[in-house]
């Protein structure tokens, strides 16, 4: 037998396995790196966290994945050279927080890639009749697994779309797995670069399970911060948006696009919410002229007003806890708006589930490799495939 199909082997059989999952998001902020203890699997599974960090990406990774993101039109050879070379970045990286942590890497049974997102094209954005829902993540696994001696397992959305699915939220199965809980009704909110959230009816039922994409998070904001302030990538503690009032003639018309009106659930990307969707809602709103401070504010309440009114819409009972996570809880103006336009909800987030907040992404991913090795077809209702997600990369 293939030394490595012996070792797979091997670690599906073990009661505990330690997974490094992987999160690099639409803002570029940096990798996500999350070390878990993993026992169990299915509705069985426990995780811990035993290490987690950020590491930023430099300015050069930044403008090279940029030249290439959420474009129409790119330089191939450039999408060629950069699929094999953030695999190998990330695998450097990987290495560095493993010697830092003082773990070797023969103590690391898998690495979960969900790899670098380049272009996320649901039907219900490229309405190509011909074409059904398709996305890209690069950032190639076998270049991680040779770099680190690691079996890799990587591009887990494709298993969703080839399902049914648009590849997207797939929190709903981290979410219903580890956070489901008997008489409490929760909505895991993620706030990233697009927010998505995650209902978990009390009575465990996957059918009552409902999960979607609301619109933006961060994008936007970050957008305008990276144009009119190099030198910053996103708003620290709201600090510019604090400083605006909100424009309601531009809210009205951020508010108009179709993707609003469409049925939930649905998913989106910054495809379609980038600067120029703020441009040309400036250009109809007549408010070319506003102040970048009145923009963010604006903007900041867009964010808050898309996640309410989805929330709002898809939950029937009102008696459940939001348990945040992602960058967007750390903008306390965001969070502000969310918490006035629902007011009487009560707002955690998901360290109280022992889940850094910071972490979660990284942390599910490594719970669906998990689920590759190790899980049986749970009914996950309605709302998500009921499939196993995630190619497998061997080491030599």
């Amino acid at each position: 037998m293939n030394k490595n199909i012996t070792s797979l082997c091997h670690i599906v059989q073990k009661k505990q396995r330690f997974i490094i999952g992987l999160m690099s998001g639409t803002s570029l902020d940096g990798l996500d790196i999350a070390l878990c203890k993993i026992e169990g699997f299915g509705v069985n599974t426990t995780i811990e966290i035993i290490h987690f960090t950020t590491i930023p990406y430099n300015s050069f990774f930044k403008q090279q994945v940029s030249e290439i993101f959420s474009k129409q039109q790119i330089n191939l050879e450039k999408l060629c050279l950069l699929n094999a070379w953030i695999g190998s970045q990330h695998a450097h990286m990987i290495n560095d927080c493993l010697k830092k942590w003082n773990i070797s890497n023969n103590d690391v049974d898998i690495i979960a890639s969900h790899g670098q997102t380049i272009y996320h094209a649901p039907k219900i954005l490229h309405n190509k009749h011909e074409f059904d829902n398709a996305t890209l993540q690069i950032g190639d696994a076998d270049h991680i697994a040779v770099k680190t001696g690691i079996i890799t397992i990587s591009d887990f959305r494709q298993k969703h779309i080839a399902a049914g699915g648009e590849g997207a939220p797939l929190a709903v199965y981290g979410d219903f797995l580890i956070f489901s809980k008997k008489n409490e009704n929760r909505i895991m909110l993620n706030i990233g670069g697009i927010a998505n959230f995650t209902f978990l009816h009390g009575n465990l039922d996957a059918n009552k399970m409902f999960s979607t994409d609301t619109g933006p998070g961060n994008t936007l904001m970050d957008a305008v911060i990276k144009k009119y302030f190099p030198d910053k990538f996103y708003d620290e503690n709201a600090i510019i948006a604090k400083q605006g009032t909100v424009n309601k003639e531009l809210l009205l018309v951020l508010k108009e696009n179709i993707f609003f009106k469409k049925e939930l659930p649905k998913t989106t990307g910054p495809e379609l919410f980038n600067f120029a969707y703020l441009q040309h809602a400036q250009q109809k709103s007549n408010t070319s002229n506003l102040s970048v401070y009145d923009i963010m504010a604006t903007l900041c309440k867009f964010t808050a007003d898309t996640i309410t009114e989805a929330i709002l819409k898809a939950v029937t009972e009102n008696d459940f806890i939001i348990y945040s996570s992602g960058g967007g809880i750390h903008n306390p103006l965001l969070m502000y708006y969310l918490k006035e336009l629902m007011p009487n909800i009560t707002f955690k987030t998901t360290k109280e589930l022992n889940i850094n907040s910071d972490a979660k992404e990284a942390a599910l991913f490594a719970l669906l490799a998990n689920e590759t090795l190790c899980g049986n077809q749970i009914n996950f209702g309605t709302t998500a495939p009921n499939v196993s997600m995630g190619k497998i990369s061997f080491p030599l």
